[in-house]
């Protein structure tokens, strides 16, 4: 189907009526419904002719021959460009600041967000936090725990504390992990994580002979992933339950492949990815997405992406039916990432 635009601007507004129909009724609309609703004295006969032409143009479809018309993908692509988010109030965005700010991780606080979302819209709240090697190292700290293992955490200025435990080939003492950790520290603090590696790896080389024995544990630290993180994404997404109601006709098998489709992190972060692409901070909408999965063939996507200074991209959507009220989830999509952002880490 070509993306022309409809003929007229009656044509155009007649559209726009039905998809605003639509979403309220969830029924076929007919074109009695639309005269009765019309101020202009338009009559049912003229605006059927209307419906005729957009059937033929690929803007809706009529499900039975003596039922009305269902607006189709095209009709809601066309129908989200005339949308535009409501205004929010100053109250309401500084009470979401706030409810974000208490939240004193990225775990808690993309959890929020999700559950904002899902609150707010009623469908599926998304929140993800990508992390990178530009994330600034705050401290790292390092425990001995016996057995030649030690405990590395690394603080990075997001403040999320990233644990992992590492088995040591020798022995090392307290003193030494306690002189290693002040080490880093006092040089690293501040640095991002790329920066801090390839800095660490050439004074290691360099300073082996004025700190042998404790470079060296340092060293063997590094080899073990001293200044690694797992890069696996935070990602939280809530209210998949919500899309149960997306269609009364939907199938228990099509609905069992929808939610199985959602369960897999790779495939919400590929999504995220493909269709939220705009500049940092500007609403992404993206109407049908069959050519991810076909499951989520009538499911919408709006969301934005944003960078932090920690060094983080991140990501809040919502995932509803194709059926929305746009401007409600646009307007609180806009007011979460932005008051996630102004929350600051």
């Amino acid at each position: 189907m070509s993306e022309d635009v409809p003929s007229s601007r009656r044509a155009q507004e007649i559209l726009c009526s039905i998809v605003l129909e639509y979403i309220e009724s969830g029924e076929p609309v007919g074109s009695r419904t639309l005269a009765r609703h019309r101020r202009d004295g338009l009559s049912a006969a003229s605006i059927r002719n209307v419906m005729a032409e957009l059937t033929d143009s690929g803007y809706l479809s009529q499900p039975y021959t003596s039922a009305g018309r269902v607006p189709t993908e095209k009709a809601f692509r066309h129908y989200v460009k005339s949308v535009n988010a409501r205004r929010g109030s100053a109250g309401e965005a500084e009470r979401l600041r706030v409810e974000l700010s208490e939240m004193h991780t990225i775990q808690k606080r993309m959890e929020r967000a999700s559950h904002i979302l899902t609150e707010l819209t009623r469908n599926v709240g998304i929140a993800v936090a990508l992390p990178s090697t530009g994330q600034l190292l705050e401290q790292i700290e390092l425990v001995l725990l016996g057995d030649r293992r030690v405990l590395i955490i690394v603080v990075t200025q997001d403040h999320v504390a990233h644990e992992r435990v590492v088995a040591l080939g020798e022995p090392v003492s307290p003193e030494e992990l306690v002189s290693i950790r002040n080490y880093v520290n006092r040089n690293f603090s501040g640095w991002t994580l790329a920066d801090a590696k390839r800095e660490l790896v050439r004074r290691l080389a360099e300073d082996r002979v004025l700190f042998e024995e404790v470079m060296r544990k340092l060293s063997l630290l590094y080899q073990q992933g001293l200044l690694e993180l797992d890069s696996s994404p935070e990602l939280h997404m809530e209210g998949a339950s919500n899309l149960i109601g997306l269609d009364p006709h939907l199938t228990r098998e099509k609905l069992r492949e929808l939610l199985q489709a959602l369960e897999e992190k790779k495939r919400v972060i590929e999504l995220l990815d493909r269709f939220l692409e705009q500049p940092g901070g500007e609403l992404a909408v993206r109407v049908g997405l069959g050519d991810v999965h076909p499951a989520m063939k009538e499911l919408t996507l709006i969301g934005l992406s944003f960078s932090m200074p920690a060094g983080l991209s991140v990501k809040v959507a919502v995932l509803g039916p194709m059926r929305m009220r746009y401007e409600m989830v646009m307007s609180a999509v806009l007011q979460t990432g932005r008051a996630l952002k102004s929350a600051g880490f």
